[in-house]
């Protein structure tokens, strides 16, 4: 329902979106920068993963670190880009909006990065091999 506002934006919210009262982000500055972050942090557990099928323990724990540092870098983005939003939750459906979907997203991040922690740990300990590799997946 909430994402219906931005596709066909009523009066109530002067018939535009973000609303006339709402000071957007600018998506080529932090939310750019997380993009590419993102996309980063999938190539490098994809690489950590083809590392791990090739019994390649170094470039495994490699591509475990850096995908986790960029989770974490991720995550203290996007806490600066809450803390320097111009608008809150309580401003109108674009509020609402931007932090349910961002707030959802950066708790899967979060999840995401110390479920790796963890791999990175039982790699660390031995635990996975280029046969046994359950919970890397």
């Amino acid at each position: 329902a909430f994402f219906h506002s931005s596709l066909s934006p009523n009066i109530e919210i002067g018939a535009m979106w973000p609303p006339t009262s709402i000071i957007p982000f600018n998506p080529f500055q932090i939310p750019l920068l997380n993009t590419i972050i993102l996309i980063s942090s999938g190539v490098s557990v994809t690489w950590a993963h083809h590392a791990l099928m090739e019994n390649n323990n170094s470039q495994t724990t490699q591509g475990l670190f850096i995908t986790i540092m960029l989770g974490i870098y991720f995550t203290i983005l996007q806490a600066y880009e809450y803390f320097e939003a111009p608008f809150t939750i309580a401003d109108s459906i674009y509020g609402s909006t931007f932090f349910m979907a961002t707030g959802f997203h950066g708790l899967h991040v979060i999840i995401g990065t110390m479920f790796l922690l963890v791999c990175l740990i039982r790699h660390l300990n031995n635990h996975f091999s280029k046969t046994h590799h359950f919970g890397f997946e």
